[in-house]
């Protein structure tokens, strides 16, 4: 089941296929339609293209999180915490070592 956004932004990525904040938007519509490894394929292109685009490790580690695909989750914490840092970003990265931290925290229970 497609949400009616997904065409739209599919349609825009034609224009401009490594639009960030298109690309974000679509990721974020087939999370919500529970289609998870569209989702990361999405995120991973969004990555790969513009991997300054911070917003996109927390959202790609929480969906690999909820996967129950713990290390990746980890590994894109600490990807978006490094980026974050370099691009001055400080809201964002009090977010990731967060998200890191109560990772960690769980694993150890």
């Amino acid at each position: 089941m497609k949400t009616d956004r997904i065409p739209l932004l599919e349609n825009l990525l034609k224009n401009n296929q490594n639009d960030a904040f298109t690309l974000f938007a679509l990721a974020k519509e087939y999370e919500k339609i529970f289609d998870a490894k569209k989702a990361i394929e999405i995120y991973l292109r969004l990555k790969t293209y513009q991997s300054d685009y911070v917003g996109l490790y927390f959202h790609l580690g929480k969906l690999y999180e909820n996967q129950g695909l713990t290390s990746e989750a980890l590994q894109v914490f600490e990807e978006g915490i490094a980026v974050s840092k370099k691009i001055g970003d400080f809201h964002a990265q009090s977010e990731l070592q967060g998200a890191y931290q109560n990772l960690q925290i769980e694993l150890d229970l």
